[in-house]
């Protein structure tokens, strides 16, 4: 069975939990243990004080630790006098040893078995040295290592006291204080544990909705919808993603709007010659029209229209793709434009429209690029003033230096384009008629192999209004710097 993303986040949150309850059950448990073994150790030290004094009274009253030696009685009595309130309970008397003379001087009675907590209890880890530190009274076993507190006498050391620490608890009010607190521990991680419960799930299902709306958002941005956006609730990484998500869903939206208009146009500037040739065809089969050397002219036109759409298709492919092969080499700027407007010469003359130029002999441009690419940018920038550009006009070409670049100048006469337009001239199959008029020009495809070839060069193209009436293209390219 798989388990959801909400799911598994839950008991992610809620195992976290858990491991971070369990643990600090365990450390405040050992914490617990030895800070109170330690806090007991710490208070029995004001006890060995108070033992110390009235050993030292005891001493003093005696002169040496053999009354200790010979009636360990006294060793208990002392012991249980300096701590009341554990051995010595109000109204009874500390235990006897057996042959120890009782109060009335008779025979003891046989020993009284001493008590649980007596017998673990301080007295019994307490122990007596003498000056030489050899054991007067105290446990069979004594540590060999171990703090001693002196005891004092007119200014000397006359013996030595210590205490066996306590290693484990033994005492049945802080065995119950100790379990108490482990209860109290168990109940506290008992609830944060089902407080984490009750509140990893909602909170695992507020941290998946963002990416379910993503999810569901992609499901119908791949079925074609790419005017889907989802909500963006937050500034986190969830809220970043519905931003780039949103994003990427515009351009999706705007490159298949692009690609249904470029489908289209393809096929409006398709239909033309193909419609006008199997209308001419048609005729001529049914008689209409005598396969006439005009007929035969008017169709090879078409077919040669149709054969230039084509082409620009297919070199606006490889360029876009970035297919297109460059041949780069220092070359003159100035003769590769001399070259191409020789070439139109005599087409401006044909339509009378006036060729000027302005290319300063003693410019030096020299340029790192393709030959035939730049003859081409040229061909089709000629080109599109021959088609647009009316009867009687005038096209001025001119080469301006600029700081490490050059930038060309066509301006040509009316007619001219519309400011909003100007920006759109280069977009592929965009022209300014609205009825795409093939009398009037070309497919579009021309300005837009252009920008191509100039960004390949890592130069820029742009359109502005002609001084001249008509349009200005100013292009600008990178000159090679020369060295020494």
């Amino acid at each position: 069975m798989k388990l959801g993303i909400t799911r598994r986040l839950f008991l992610a949150i809620l195992a976290a939990a858990a491991i971070a309850v369990v643990s600090m059950f365990f450390i405040m448990h050992w914490s617990i243990d030895r800070g109170f073994l330690r806090y007991v150790n710490s208070l029995e030290q004001t006890r060995l004080a108070l033992l110390a004094e009235r050993l030292e009274e005891s001493y003093s009253g005696k002169g040496s630790w053999d009354f200790l030696k010979e009636n360990p009685a006294q060793w208990r009595r002392i012991v249980a006098e300096s701590m009341p309130e554990e051995e010595a309970s109000p109204g009874r008397r500390p235990p006897r040893e057996e042959g120890v003379p009782s109060a009335k001087g008779g025979a003891g009675r046989p020993p009284m078995q001493l008590p649980p907590q007596l017998r673990r209890g301080f007295g019994q880890r307490a122990f007596l040295l003498d000056s030489e530190r050899k054991q007067v009274v105290g446990p069979p076993e004594i540590p060999s290592s171990g703090e001693l507190k002196p005891l004092l006498h007119r200014g000397q050391v006359v013996g030595y006291l210590g205490l066996m620490p306590r290693k484990r608890l033994s005492d049945e009010r802080q065995l119950r204080f100790v379990k108490e607190q482990r209860v109290a521990l168990a109940l506290v991680g008992g609830v944060v544990l089902l407080l984490a419960a009750g509140l990893s799930l909602p909170l695992a299902s507020r941290l998946v909705r963002p990416i379910r709306a993503l999810a569901a958002a992609t499901n119908r941005m791949a079925a074609g919808h790419f005017d889907t956006r989802v909500p963006v609730s937050s500034s986190d990484e969830l809220g970043h993603l519905a931003r780039d998500f949103n994003s990427m869903a515009l351009a999706l939206e705007k490159n298949e709007q692009t690609r249904r208009q470029w489908v289209a146009d393809i096929s409006h500037e398709l239909r033309t010659p193909l419609a006008v040739l199997r209308g001419e065809i048609e005729a001529i089969q049914d008689g209409v029209r005598q396969p006439s050397p005009e007929a035969v002219q008017s169709l090879h036109g078409e077919v040669m229209r149709l054969s230039r759409l084509v082409d620009d298709l297919y070199q606006l492919s490889l360029s876009d793709a970035g297919a297109l092969t460059y041949r780069k080499e220092e070359l003159d700027l100035a003769e590769v434009l001399t070259e191409a407007l020789d070439t139109f010469r005599n087409d401006f003359a044909r339509k009378e429209i006036a060729l000027q130029m302005d290319i300063p002999a003693e410019l030096e441009l020299t340029l790192f690029a393709d030959h035939e690419r730049l003859r081409q940018l040229f061909a089709n920038l000629l080109e599109n003033t021959l088609k647009y550009t009316d009867p009687g006009g005038a096209l001025e070409v001119r080469l301006e230096r600029l700081n490490g670049r050059v930038a060309l100048h066509f301006q040509d006469t009316s007619p001219g384009v519309p400011v909003a337009d100007l920006e759109r001239l280069f977009d592929r199959l965009y022209r300014v008629e609205s009825s795409r008029n093939r009398a009037s020009g070309g497919a579009g495809l021309g300005l837009a192999i252009c920008r191509n070839i100039v960004e390949a060069h890592e130069g820029t193209i742009s359109a502005l209004p002609s001084p001249l009436g008509g349009v200005w293209i100013r292009v600008e390219l990178p000159l090679t710097e020369k060295m020494g």
